[in-house]
């Protein structure tokens, strides 16, 4: 399995456990210096995160996903991931999201691990 392909199924398992609010699964996936940063621009820490998902600050219910595309040089990657998501995020009610992430990510023994992420939306079709 190239190492393209092996980011591109962390993507799709980094929206299984979001969907599953699977806090072991997520914590394997995150380093420990991980951040998101919202589209909002609130910056929050790999814990900040996690303990938000598992609160229901972001409840997320399903990903569809229409491009993942990954650039690779050596040990670190860039990744963008293109989903169409269904949410509810700060007590705001269940709605469809084309949501973009541009993630980057470090090689750690022999490991992929994703050490931020930058949420925004993009036009779905």
């Amino acid at each position: 399995m190239d190492e393209s392909y092996q980011i591109k199924e962390l993507y799709r398992r980094y929206w299984t456990y979001m969907i599953n609010k699977d806090k072991k699964g997520l914590k394997g996936l995150l380093a420990d210096d991980y951040y998101l940063l919202h589209m909002t621009g609130v910056r929050q820490s790999k814990e900040t995160f996690i303990k938000g998902l598992l609160d229901g600050t972001f409840n997320y219910y399903s990903a569809e996903h229409d491009a993942i595309d990954v650039l690779i040089n050596g040990d670190t990657a860039v990744m963008t991931g293109r989903s169409r998501v269904t949410a509810a995020v700060y007590g705001g009610s269940k709605h469809l999201w084309h949501l973009q992430g541009d993630f980057t990510l470090r090689k750690e023994n022999g490991n992929w691990e994703l050490t931020s992420s930058k949420a925004s939306t993009y036009q779905g079709g």
